[in-house]
């Protein structure tokens, strides 16, 4: 086994306490024996999601000597509240030990950058590994055999069963529900996500009238006692009177009939998308990434594709998926789709007049747009936020979207703020519901309330207080006016009349409370540390394997060195006067099996994106490591 630096790992404290250890608090001389694979996640990031998901395999395969321990780390203030995490906890599926850390304590502790993080602490209580990112369950499974054979040989190995206590379950028709959508016969179809299936009720909301879906998570075609799901999400209406579902852990469309109860798997293969896979093609041969909800807009579904910070589409005619917005990078960017960036784009939802394709752009705390150029909107409305590379559509992709900004700023500015569109405030919305009038009803999920944009004075208010974590609405079809909305952490839908006046609410702005590196005035050295996993090496047979691109909020922090390249180390110029502000990095590195025997080795690919707020001060570091996989030992 290689040597790997002895580094005590330093102990687990959070002041929200244990979840799923039956109440015990866990210490790490209680873990002494086991492998412990920290995972610094919070709930709102799709990219700790699959790592959550990427980790099922291996937490079942190596229960006996490999603790998995979720150190939950918010983001956002909503990710700080206890009850939030119990909730998340299950709505995941999350079955390992979790500390509530909302003041970021053992975050701070270990460094980390960015969510996701995984941090392997060995028998004895030493750190020997760090990966941020997706893609590392191969590389850590590696790592835990090594590990598992050295300590069995030195007696410091202890195996039997973990700490994990499951917590009772709860009797309710619903659990964690995503969307929502009327059917043409006046019933509803809900995705009840955590429950793996779709339920339809009845026009008033609450009555079961048939559940689609075993229950049990998984790809599985069939009629509503065979169908498997895995945590569906977005519904969206055929012409033909089918229902396309978003089934988002299984990247893949699903096609609901409501007259026969059959599902069907119309686009993914189940995989998901990397970089580098194909963009566009046959549906049922490329790839998807969590997506997370669907409408019907411009004669094809579009995809919110919240894996990729993009924007798909499914064309049921011809059966062909293909990238129409966002260019993989997170963020807030508008103008032409090819060049914009998304951060989690996850409601969809086309305007009455057919013009425009609402969107609720989730991590930037965003409403956004996409329609054709020339498709009536003023070319000044929506200011870019950032700016960056496109990534390049397939050369027969038509460029004739554009994508703009109603509300939001970006990445780290989030609350409750009502008034001009300019200045007002979301938190974390995860749906859009277009009125009959031309405005969108937002389920501003991180703030428990329905707001409301209207496009024609660009201004934000709010609707209806006091609901828990909207995650969709959608209107009643009995002419009444009222909107049914699905309060996800309450398990239901709740119909609302619409109010005449907006409600009064206090004005609160947030900024997310990661502190700022401290970084010196002049160059700077990005590096990006990044080890290959025993028995592997960089993948250079096709020409470099790593790539790195930098920028920046605002584009004017660096004078130089933003774009894109091949070195994982690159050094920066911040401009003179600049004082603080967002260095946006991404990085991807290939590696494949060390072994020259083999003439198709394994090959696997290693990425991650990171937001470091930075403030320039007289004694800052000259190099911002970023641990993409390994350790930093400079």
């Amino acid at each position: 086994m290689a040597s790997h630096a002895r580094v005590r790992a330093p102990e687990l404290t959070g002041k929200g306490g244990w979840l799923n250890t039956g109440g015990t608090p866990l210490t790490l001389a209680d873990l002494r024996g086991r492998i412990v694979l920290l995972d610094f996640w919070t709930f709102c990031c799709v990219n700790c999601l699959h790592v959550l998901d990427e980790l099922r395999e291996l937490e079942e395969k190596h229960r006996d000597t490999v603790v998995i321990v979720g150190v939950h780390s918010p983001k956002f203030v909503h990710e700080a509240e206890h009850q939030a995490v119990v909730d998340a906890v299950e709505r995941y599926g999350v079955h390992h030990p979790v500390l509530d850390d909302p003041e970021l304590a053992t975050w701070k502790q270990y460094a980390v950058r960015a969510w996701p993080t995984l941090v392997v602490i060995d028998p004895e209580g030493y750190v020997v590994a760090q990966h941020a990112g997706e893609g590392h369950a191969h590389a850590i499974e590696k790592l835990v055999e090594e590990l598992e054979a050295t300590h069995e040989e030195r007696g410091t190995l202890r195996r039997g069963d973990g700490p994990y206590v499951p917590p009772e379950p709860v009797a309710t028709d619903l659990r964690f529900p995503g969307k929502a959508l009327a059917l043409p016969g006046g019933n509803l179809l809900v995705s009840d996500s955590t429950r793996h299936a779709l339920v339809e009720l009845a026009p008033d909301g609450e009555t079961v009238v048939r559940r689609v879906g075993t229950g049990e998570r998984g790809l599985v075609d069939g009629g509503p006692g065979t169908a498997r799901f895995s945590e569906p999400q977005g519904l969206a209406l055929l012409p033909d009177g089918r229902v396309i579902v978003a089934d988002t852990v299984n990247h893949a469309l699903r096609a609901y009939d409501p007259e026969t109860g059959q599902v069907t798997t119309v686009a993914g293969t189940g995989r998901q998308w990397w970089q580098g896979s194909p963009t566009s093609g046959a549906a049922r041969e490329v790839d998807l990434s969590s997506p997370w909800d669907v409408a019907w807009f411009a004669d094809r579904v579009w995809i919110a594709m919240a894996g990729v910070h993009q924007l798909w589409s499914y064309d049921p005619a011809a059966g062909t998926v293909r990238a129409e917005a966002g260019t993989t990078n997170e963020g807030l960017v508008d103008g032409p789709a090819a060049e914009a960036w998304f951060a989690q784009p996850s409601g969809l939802a086309a305007s009455a007049d057919g013009k425009r394709l609402w969107i609720a752009d989730s991590e930037t705390s965003a409403v956004r747009w996409i329609e054709r150029v020339g498709g009536g909107a003023d070319s000044g409305e929506g200011a870019d936020r950032g700016e960056g590379p496109g990534s390049g559509f397939a050369d027969d992709h038509p460029a004739d979207f554009v994508v703009r900004t109603a509300v939001g700023t970006g990445l780290f500015d989030f609350g409750h703020r009502d008034g001009p569109a300019a200045q007002a405030l979301l938190q974390h919305p995860l749906g859009v519901t277009a009125l009959p009038d031309g405005s969108v009803a937002v389920s501003d999920t991180y703030n428990h309330a329905l707001r409301r944009y209207d496009p024609a004075t660009d201004e934000v208010s709010t609707l209806a207080t006091d609901l828990r974590e909207p995650s969709g609405a959608v209107l009643a079809e009995d002419g009444s006016g009222d909107i049914f909305v699905v309060e996800s952490a309450r398990h239901r839908l709740t119909r609302l009349r619409l109010p005449e006046e907006a409600v009064r609410v206090e004005s609160v702005a947030h900024r997310t409370q990661r502190a700022a590196t401290e970084v010196s005035a002049g160059k700077l050295t990005v590096d990006v540390v990044f080890q290959a996993p025993a028995g592997q090496k960089l993948d250079t047979r096709y020409g470099p394997s790593t790539r790195l691109l930098i920028s920046s909020t605002p584009p004017e922090l660096l004078a130089e060195g933003s774009g894109a390249g091949t070195d994982l180390r690159r050094e920066v110029l911040l401009a003179e006067d600049a004082t603080e502000g967002v260095l946006h990095v991404s990085a991807m590195a290939a590696s494949c099996d060390d072994d020259p025997a083999n003439e198709y080795p394994a090959c696997h690919v290693h990425q991650q994106d990171w937001g470091v707020p930075v403030r320039v001060t007289a004694d800052g570091t000259a190099r911002l490591a970023l641990v993409l996989a390994g350790l930093d030992e400079a």
